[in-house]
């Protein structure tokens, strides 16, 4: 059991609570699933039983012991029922929040500041790879054609699209942009500032609370999606 549980040791995490999450995970885990990361939750006063946060490569789960440890709950959110995650660094230790889509804020506080910003790093990549898929393109299979049939079928397809683009120029300007040519316009005009500070001078509180609003005019339809995203992409750079 100690080679189990022994590489989850490395900031301060409580062994012991370390070995009774790691023997319970072993029934817990889908075929395919790998613990990431593993938080323990470290209380200024003496907490026999603190909570606990695991980190898969296919979901969060908040790990609760009740009944004098006798016995735990376990509640997971999957990465694509996960909207953001967010870390706030306290006095005493840091608190690790995340938003689902269906707008329920979930958060565990006195995380250790190092194990904070480990299951923060980790909770991005997860998103991120979510988001940006790694697809390998099928190979392109050309068919033997004789010389002669395709030399007149080339003429024709060059006549096409040449026709084809000097259209597509003309009447380009008039065309409605799509996400791509959004994405250039930095949202710097609206969400870089707050009265007259930049992003950039904000605490991460009020970057989160920043961030929470434009989820809130997401939600009324005020934004659109696009416009959402780009936002929080600039504001959680500064995170």
């Amino acid at each position: 059991m100690k080679e189990q549980f022994k590489k989850f040791l490395n900031e301060e995490q409580d062994p012991k609570a370390i070995e009774k999450i790691t023997s319970k995970l072993n029934d817990l885990l889908m075929k395919g699933e790998e613990v990431g990361y593993i938080a323990v939750q470290k209380k200024p006063a003496i907490t026999v039983f603190p909570d606990s946060i695991v980190l898969t490569n296919k979901r969060i789960i908040i790990c609760k012991p009740k009944n004098l440890g006798l016995s735990m709950d376990f509640t997971d959110y999957t990465w694509d029922d996960i909207a953001g995650a967010f870390v706030k660094e306290n006095i005493l230790g840091s608190e690790f929040s995340f938003n689902t889509n269906t707008d329920l804020s979930i958060s565990i506080d006195y995380i250790p500041k190092i194990q904070a910003r480990k299951i923060y790093t980790y909770a991005k990549e997860q998103l991120d790879l979510l988001k940006n898929p790694v697809i390998i393109s099928a190979p392109t299979i050309e068919a033997a054609v004789p010389v002669e049939e395709v030399a007149p079928i080339e003429d024709e397809i060059e006549e096409v699209e040449t026709e084809e683009v000097t259209n597509y120029a003309e009447i380009l300007p008039a065309t409605t942009p799509s996400y791509e040519t959004y994405e250039p316009i930095q949202p710097t005009q609206t969400s870089t500032s707050t009265g007259d500070r930049k992003l950039s001078e904000l605490s991460k509180e009020e970057l989160f609370d920043k961030l929470q609003n434009y989820k809130k005019l997401l939600d009324n339809g005020l934004i659109m999606q696009g416009e959402y995203d780009a936002y929080k992409k600039e504001i959680l750079s500064y995170m």
